[in-house]
C-alpha cells in the first residue's frame, strides 16, 4: 500500500525464553530477502533476552531494543533494576519509554523525562509512548492528556534525532479495537503540532500502537502521517509479523 519507509517495533512485553529465539529465524530470513531499505524492524524482548537477541541479530538487518530502564544513568544500589548503560552494553540500540503499562505502575511524566535523558545519554533511540485511557477519551480529554505527556515528557530536550513518538491509545492496547482512520489522523496531526510548538524538534517519526495486526494494517497504511507501528501480541508470532510487513507494502 505504500513505499514510505516505516518502523516496525516488536514489543514482546513479559513473554519469551531462550527457546523463543527459534521463532525469529523466519523473520531474519524474510528481512534479508525483502527490501529492507523500506523498513526497519526492531525486537524489544524482556531484559533476560536482550543479550541473546543482540547476539543472534548482530549480522542481520534487524535491531534490538529494551522495554524500559531505571532513571539513574550510573550504577547504584537499586536492587532488581537495570539502567540505560547496562542496556546499551547488552547490544540494544532502541528503548521503549512511557508505555502505558509502565505509567500505570507508577511512571509519572517527570520520571519518564528523566529516563529519556538517561537513555539519550547512552545514545539509545527512544520510542516515547503517549496516549489516553478510555475514561479520558469518553470525557473528550484526549488532546489535553496528549499535550501534557508531550510537554512534560520531552521537557528540556534540545535535539530529537534519537526520539520516535509512539501514539498508543490505552483503550486500544490488547482489545482488538483501533481508532477510526479520521480520528487517528486527527490525533497524529495534533501530536505533530504540539511537538513543534513546544520543542525545538524539526523532523521526527510518529508511530501508532494498539491492536495492530495483519487484518487492520492495510487500513492503517492509508494514514500517510504515520511512520510505522509498535506491535504487541502479533509480534510474538513470526508469520503474523511477516504478514504485517508484507501487507504494508503489497
Amino acid at each position: 500500500m505504500t513505499n514510505k519507509f516505516r518502523y516496525f517495533i516488536a514489543n514482546w512485553k513479559m513473554y519469551g525464553d531462550l527457546n523463543s529465539l527459534k521463532s525469529i529465524n523466519k523473520v531474519i530470513k524474510f528481512a534479508k530477502l525483502y527490501n529492507k531499505k523500506r523498513f526497519r524492524l526492531v525486537y524489544c524482548p524482556p531484559y533476560t533476552l536482550l543479550h541473546a537477541f543482540s547476539t543472534k541479530l548482530k549480522k542481520s538487518p534487524l535491531s534490538v531494543g529494551a522495554q524500559n530502564c531505571h532513571v539513574e544513568s550510573e550504577y547504584g544500589a537499586f536492587t532488581g533494576n537495570i539502567n540505560a548503560k547496562m542496556i546499551k552494553n547488552l547490544g540494544s540500540k532502541f528503548i521503549i519509554l512511557g508505555h502505558s503499562e509502565n505509567r500505570a505502575n507508577g511512571d509519572t511524566d517527570e520520571v519518564i523525562n528523566k529516563k529519556i535523558n538517561s537513555a539519550l545519554k547512552q545514545k539509545l533511540i527512544v520510542i516515547f509512548c503517549i496516549g489516553e485511557t478510555l475514561f479520558q477519551k469518553k470525557r473528550k480529554q484526549t488532546n489535553k492528556i496528549i499535550k501534557k505527556q508531550i510537554i512534560k515528557g520531552l521537557k528540556g530536550l534540545k535535539k530529537n534525532s534519537r526520539i520516535i513518538i509512539a501514539y498508543e491509545p490505552v483503550w486500544s492496547i490488547g482489545t482488538g479495537i483501533i481508532p477510526k482512520n479520521y480520528e487517528l489522523d486527527r490525533n497524529i496531526k495534533f501530536i505533530n503540532a504540539v511537538v513543534k510548538k513546544n520543542t525545538k524538534f524539526k523532523k521526527f517519526k510518529i508511530l501508532y500502537g494498539g491492536s495492530v495486526n495483519s487484518k487492520n494494517i492495510q487500513s492503517l497504511n492509508t494514514i500517510n502521517s504515520l511512520d510505522g507501528y509498535l506491535i504487541g501480541g502479533a509480534s510474538q508470532n513470526a508469520k503474523k509479523l511477516i504478514d504485517i510487513v508484507k501487507k504494508t507494502y503489497n
